[in-house]
């Protein structure tokens, strides 16, 4: 049984809530953070330029609708039409949108002007959390920091499960872009877990979701806490923290897309083979399956699905 849980989960209802950032040129973003992480989800007005300058880390962009882009760093200009996950270099970058549209940002917490923007910024001001996992960075990659770019499409299985996975990481974080869900879960085969000592945000892109919490209870009835059935459409981020037991379940009509953000990155989906879909490209710190092992955490809470 896990521990007590020191905070509540958070769910930041973008479809409904005002904007955190207004572009100079009326683009809007939406900034939620978790300790370790940042998600900016932007609707882009035509011509915006989304630029990262003294950026400390690698960040990812997920361009959820196939929104034309060009990716620029250093030498590197790519241009993108279609559904891709890209990564992003540190220091300089920027994203040219020509014809606007979505686009989703994920960032570690070392992004603090976007930190600092969150709309639940104020859960974190001065408070360390020692539930979660400091974030740390695996090995770099290989080849170098350069932008990467995944077409997501390639990996959409036509007759495969309801849930597949579609994982990839960078150096210090990990997201899990479910396939569509086209047909509802089954509220009798729901996959209820927890994490001991990471974070999960679930980003809901498209459908309607009801997050279910519950918190574990511990010897102090003073501290216990109800449990919660968080409901909420799309876009909406959940904040779910350690080790709470949750499970994500979609409701309604229509076509439902969520994605999972894990900062670091979760060991047991790192070590099993061919699970993350561009670790090629990424290596793994040298004794990972060993400190796993011995720290019963993420190893001891393993799902594919949320």
């Amino acid at each position: 049984m896990p521990l007590p849980v020191s905070r509540r989960a958070f769910c930041a209802h973008h479809y409904r809530d005002d904007p955190d950032l207004v572009e100079r040129g009326g683009s809007r973003t939406w900034i939620t953070r978790g300790v370790n992480l940042v998600i900016a989800v932007t609707e882009a007005q035509p011509g915006a330029v989304l630029a990262r300058q003294g950026q400390p880390d690698e960040y990812m962009a997920l361009l959820p609708d196939g929104t034309e882009a060009l990716l620029t760093a250093g030498k590197q200009h790519i241009p993108c039409a279609d559904e891709i996950l890209a990564i992003m270099p540190p220091a300089a970058s920027a994203i040219h949108l020509p014809k606007g549209g979505r686009i989703v940002r994920f960032f570690t917490s070392r992004a603090t002007d976007l930190a600092a923007l969150a709309v639940n910024a104020g859960d974190y001001a001065g408070r360390p959390d020692s539930d979660v996992a400091p974030l740390c960075d695996w090995p770099a990659p290989p080849d170098g920091f350069r932008i990467r770019v995944y077409d997501l499409a390639r990996h959409l299985t036509a007759d495969g499960p309801r849930i597949q996975p579609r994982v990839f990481r960078r150096t210090n974080l990990m997201v899990n872009v479910f396939a569509p869900w086209h047909d509802r879960r089954d509220p009798a085969s729901l996959s209820p877990h927890w994490h001991e000592d990471f974070e999960q945000a679930s980003l809901g892109l498209q459908g309607h979701f009801i997050h279910h919490i519950r918190y574990p209870w511990g010897s102090d009835s003073t501290r216990w806490q109800a449990d919660e059935h968080i409901a909420c459409t799309s876009p909406s981020v959940a904040i779910i923290p350690p080790p709470a037991i949750h499970t994500t379940q979609d409701v309604g009509e229509g076509t439902a897309r969520l994605v999972d953000i894990f900062a670091p990155p979760r060991a047991d989906f790192a070590l099993r083979p061919s699970f993350v879909l561009n670790e090629a490209d990424y290596l793994v710190p040298e004794g990972l399956e060993a400190a796993a092992k011995r720290s019963g955490g993420a190893m001891s809470a393993w799902q594919t699905g949320t």
